[in-house]
Order: structure tokens, then C-alpha cells, then sequence
């Protein structure tokens, strides 16, 4: 008879991929959740996973073999306070996925502060179209996969590591339960400033990562990102560097100013010419990483290119929404101002001089909606040519700790010489946002509405004045 597993807090986008893995292991899985509505939701019922509405004691009837306790699930939550009284076992899920899943196998961890979702989706790409047939737990939706969850069928396993703490039990982050063979250290920079006190504090953590890859496995590190550079000493192992600088042990050549014709190099040599629908710097950084762990491990150049060539993207990284009118809508998740910086520059390259780049940022995360980024934001929204920003919700911060996009929008308007303020907008909400646009929005405009959630449904908001 299958073991059954229950997940408190089911349709987080991580907890809802474990489902996923355990159903394919084998495992009757239920779950619960405060919220169960789509995208998760589907995805669930698509996998004939039973959810149950709302936390409570008596999910846990009949007993489970086993319980995992989600990252958001809290002291006082009823269906915990039962587990705990009960004496029923429980665990994170990255502990579980570990023995589980990773434990005898070859996990490549991808971490960093940004790009962490497309660099994952990219290797698992390389991986699968070079015949490896990986597993992938990815916390986004790659476009070749349809989800970012599968289980298996060899060795390679590919791990997006999150460095947000593990659960409620377990402060240390997620990516120190899945000890890499295969590490890479995509970027580091400062965020989650709700657990985090500074940048020491990340740093800390990613040294302790780095001893738990064995001297035969490797470290596979962006070479041009300064704290990442700084980290390499702590390293036990088989060092391997990428990025742009000729210094890298695999190094791009750009061959077009929007990033979509570039070389894999090393050693003065080209070793691929890639052809690909992405745009900018981040997209090739991003690519190089993919390159980096498949040539390391034995793939053949000309397998990494058809890989690289055939990846589709990922769902909400710079994802086209729709084009009508010759207005083109793009979803982006960027919520950290080098993200944002690097994908309206890449956007800004497409666009040339015949449209105009608008940005719509919602600040949503906890570190966003500080004043953390203060000073860098106007920067990193500096590339576009129309920007929209949204007032934060406070959510518990006060006024002096809440980012202050007046004084943001302010500056970049005198940055932008439009002294009627008609280059940078705050707005009170996404309808507010709309009615802008919609108003002033043009032939050939690129529109990139930035938010890690759905900012009222923008989106369609917008769609809809596309198509009257």
C-alpha cells in the first residue's frame, strides 16, 4: 500500500511541485491550504491530488505516514498545533526533498539572487535536450516543460536553491538540505530584508553552502559578479568561472546589441554561436551558466547549442502577454533593481528608436516595499522611457520605513528634463496605472507591466483596452 504523505500549506509554488515529485514516486499525497484557487489549484487537480479548504485537525484523518509543514505555516495554525499534540512526524520540504529525491543522485544547484528561475529552467533544458533526462524542481514554469517539476529518470537533478529560510522549525535556508555536487553561484547581492539584516548575514550562509560540495564536485561561479568572486576561496572543489570577461574559464563574445546572435568561448577559441529569441546581458549571463555546467560535465558544443537555441523562456520572465494594435505587453516577475535594470536595458535594445519602453512596477516584496533600494531605484527604471510606479502597501511598515516612490518618481523626472512630470508616474493602483496608459500609449510602444504577484489583474485590464 502507498505511503501517505500530507503537505500544510499545499499550493505554495513550492510545496505544490513536491506533490507533484511525490506523486510520481509513488506516494498518496493530500493537502491543505487557507487559499486554493488557480494557477495552483489546476495544477493540483491535475495530478489527482486531494485538497482540503481551510487548516484544521481532522485533514489529518486517517494518519498520515508522513507530514511536510510549508514555509508560511506558522505556530498557532490549527492543523500544526494537531500534528505537534498528536506526535506525528513532520518535516520541511527540502528535507524532503532531499532524502527523497536528491539523496542518491547528482543535484546541480543553481542559486543567486536573481535569475535564479531562468538559469535552472536553462540547464534542465541542456540537460533534457542533450538526452540526460533530468529531474528539475524549478520555482517558476519553463515554457518547454509546461511545469517546473519532474521526477528523475537518471542521475541529474536540477535544484533552483533558494536562500529564504526553511520552515517555521528551521531558520537555516532551503539550499543548505540539498547538498550540491554541482553548485552554481549565479550572483549575490543584497534582499529578503524581512530575515536578513545585511549583506554579511547572505554571505555567511553561502560559505556555509560551499562546504557541503565534495572535493570531486564542482563550482561552477559568474566571475565577473564581485561577491562571488570573494566567495571562491571558501571552496573545496573543482572551480570553474563564467561570464563576459576574457578571464573566465568560459567567456561571451556578443555578436548583436540586443543579445540574441553570441558566442561561447574559452581560451581564445569559440566553441558555439547561439541564434536565440532572448534579449539582453542577463539572458547571456544566464546562457553561459547552462553552457558552463554541460561542457564541464561532457556535452558536446554543438548539443549545448541546439539547447540553448530550442529554450522557449520561462512563464512571467519577460513573457510576451500580447501585441495588438503594434503595442507590445510583456509580464515580468523582476523585484530587485539589477533585475529590473538589466531587463529594460534589454528591452530598450529591442525597441530601438522607433517605440518607446514603458515600465509599470508594483513593489510588492518585503524588501521592496522597505526603503533598502531606495537609492537605486530611480537608476535601474532610469532605461525606460515612461514609467509608472505603484505605491506600496505599508502592511504592517511604517512612513519612514516605507520606500518612498514620490521622491523616486521626483528625481527621475528631473533626470528625464520633463519638468510637467510626464515621464514618471505614481499611481494608487493597477486601474490608475491602466487609465495612463491607455491615454498616452502609442504605435510601436514596448509595455513591461514588474510585479512577483498579479497587481490586480493588470494584465487583463489591459489586454481588454487592447482589444475594444
Amino acid at each position: 500500500m502507498a505511503k501517505h504523505l500530507h503537505i500544510i500549506g499545499i499550493c505554495g509554488t513550492a510545496m505544490a511541485g513536491l506533490a507533484a515529485l511525490a506523486k510520481d514516486k509513488g506516494w498518496q499525497v493530500t493537502g491543505s491550504d487557507a487559499g486554493i484557487y488557480p494557477p495552483m489549484s489546476t495544477f493540483l487537480e491535475q495530478q489527482d491530488i486531494k485538497m482540503y479548504e481551510g487548516f484544521s485537525a481532522d485533514n489529518l484523518n486517517p494518519t498520515p505516514d508522513q507530514i511536510l509543514v510549508g514555509n508560511a505555516i506558522s505556530r498557532g495554525n490549527p492543523e500544526l498545533e494537531a500534528l505537534m499534540d498528536m506526535g506525528l512526524q513532520y518535516c520541511s520540504g527540502a528535507q524532503w526533498l532531499f532524502e527523497n529525491v536528491l539523496s542518491e543522485r547528482h543535484p546541480v544547484v543553481v542559486t543567486g539572487t536573481h535569475g535564479k528561475t531562468s538559469t535552472t529552467s536553462l540547464i534542465a533544458k541542456v540537460l533534457d535536450s542533450g538526452g540526460w533526462q533530468p529531474g528539475f524542481f524549478i520555482g517558476g514554469i519553463p515554457q518547454d516543460f509546461g511545469q517546473g517539476v519532474r521526477f528523475p529518470k537518471s542521475k541529474w537533478v536540477v535544484v533552483e536553491g533558494d536562500e529564504y529560510d526553511t520552515a517555521f522549525f528551521d531558520k537555516r535556508p532551503k539550499f543548505l538540505h540539498y547538498r550540491p555536487r554541482t553548485l552554481i553561484l549565479h550572483n549575490l547581492e543584497f534582499d529578503h530584508a524581512d530575515i536578513y539584516p545585511d549583506l554579511e548575514a547572505i554571505r555567511k550562509q553561502f560559505r556555509l553552502l560551499l562546504r557541503s560540495v565534495p572535493a570531486s564536485g564542482h563550482v561552477i561561479a559568474n566571475g565577473d559578479d564581485p561577491e562571488i568572486k570573494a566567495l571562491l576561496p571558501y571552496a573545496f572543489s573543482k572551480l570553474v568561472t563564467y561570464g563576459f570577461s576574457k578571464e573566465n574559464n568560459y567567456y561571451a563574445k556578443l555578436l548583436q546589441k540586443d543579445c540574441r546572435r553570441w558566442q561561447v568561448c574559452s581560451n581564445e577559441q569559440t566553441l558555439l554561436t547561439v541564434d536565440w529569441n532572448l534579449i539582453g546581458r542577463h539572458n547571456v549571463i544566464n546562457g553561459m551558466a547552462a553552457a558552463a555546467v554541460a561542457l564541464v560535465h561532457g556535452m558536446e558544443p554543438e548539443q549545448v547549442k541546439v539547447g540553448l537555441q530550442s529554450f522557449k523562456g520561462v512563464a512571467r520572465r519577460l513573457q510576451k502577454r500580447c501585441e495588438l494594435k503594434d503595442i507590445t505587453i510583456y509580464d515580468d516577475f523582476a523585484h530587485h533593481p539589477t533585475a529590473i535594470k538589466t531587463t529594460l536595458q534589454g528591452l530598450k535594445a529591442v525597441a530601438g528608436t522607433r517605440g518607446r519602453v514603458w515600465v509599470v512596477l508594483e513593489p510588492r516584496s518585503n524588501t521592496m516595499r522597505r526603503r533598502i533600494h531606495q537609492d537605486r531605484l530611480g537608476d535601474a527604471l532610469s532605461p525606460a522611457d515612461k514609467i509608472i510606479l505603484a505605491r506600496p502597501a505599508p502592511r504592517g511598515l511604517t512612513k519612514e520605513e516605507l520606500l518612498d516612490v514620490d521622491v523616486i518618481v521626483k528625481n527621475l523626472n528631473i533626470e528625464k528634463n520633463s519638468p510637467k512630470g510626464d515621464s514618471a508616474y505614481v499611481v494608487a493602483d493597477a486601474a490608475e496605472a491602466v487609465d495612463l496608459l491607455t491615454n498616452q500609449w502609442q504605435p510601436w510602444d514596448q509595455v513591461v507591466i514588474m510585479s512577483n504577484g498579479g497587481f490586480d489583474g493588470i494584465h487583463a485590464k489591459i489586454e481588454a483596452q487592447l482589444i475594444e
